[in-house]
């Protein structure tokens, strides 16, 4: 289960919704994942956009969310391999849309997209691999044959995220701030309840309230059952009772009949 102790609970609740909202309607060639233990870290599968030199590639991504996001931009990294303009050889990527023209107003959903287009168009003026940004503008099939090259090595196929994972971890996100409200709020609600309600003596027969058990828990809580008289009527006979009254007529007939037959052994 997710902790993310060091997120603010505003945070928490609009991570959760965007993550949801990207697991529901995932953006064209993304694939989103989290890290079960920290939702600052997101991950993405990202295919190589058809007509690129990165076609049949998966390159898988991470995002890292600031203590103060979304008023400070994420940090984005390549985890494969790349030979690309904008992503440096550590795997950080330069886009302005991560730096100056980030906007609080910007979701997950745009960074991630914004980074797909970069594969379809780097920006060589901004570049972090200068080796690429150089032959993109001098040889573009000389840099097209190096990217074709990377891609097959390094970019085949990542494991699939799990299916629904995020669901479960937003969902459970979202208990668990659920149970931290209840939590700062749980003294006044049990003092009020206090109040208002008079506490049960623990030697009191169980109730209809308690629907969560059985009819034998309850028969076994309020103890065995006894005859008794109650507004001159007999109460209901239990099923051990009503057993051995059976067993008790059974053993009175055989002895009849062992009687019987003694008197007339006798007679003889």
């Amino acid at each position: 289960m997710a902790t993310n102790e060091n997120l603010p609970p505003n945070v928490i609740k609009q991570l959760a919704k965007e993550l949801k909202n990207l697991d529901e309607s995932p953006p064209e060639g993304i694939k989103v994942g989290v890290n079960d233990d920290d939702f600052s870290i997101i991950y993405a599968d990202i295919e190589g956009p058809a007509g690129t030199p990165y076609e049949n590639g998966v390159f898988r991504m991470k995002l890292l969310l600031s203590h103060d996001f979304p008023h400070s931009p994420p940090k984005g990294y390549f985890l494969t391999r790349i030979f690309h303009p904008n992503i440096a050889s550590n795997g950080e990527i330069c886009v302005n849309t991560l730096k100056k023209d980030w906007n609080p107003s910007l979701g997950l959903r745009h960074v991630l997209t914004v980074v797909r287009c970069l594969l379809i168009e780097p920006f060589p003026e901004s570049a972090l691999n200068e080796q690429a940004g150089k032959m993109l503008l001098e040889n573009y099939e000389e840099y097209a044959r190096h990217a074709r090259i990377y891609t097959g090595i390094h970019a085949k196929p990542k494991p699939k995220f799990k299916s629904g994972a995020i669901s479960e971890s937003t969902t459970a996100l979202n208990v668990d701030q659920s149970n931290t409200s209840v939590l700062n709020n749980g003294d006044q609600k049990n003092a009020a309840v206090s109040a208002a309600v008079p506490l049960q003596s623990p030697l009191a027969p169980c109730t209809m309230a308690s629907k969560g058990r059985n009819s034998q828990d309850q028969l076994a809580a309020v103890g065995p059952m006894h005859e008794t008289e109650v507004s001159g009527s007999a109460a209901a006979p239990t099923t051990s009772t009503l057993k051995k009254d059976v067993g008790l007529s059974k053993v009175q007939a055989v002895k009849k009949k062992m009687d019987a037959r003694k008197k007339s052994l006798k007679r003889l």
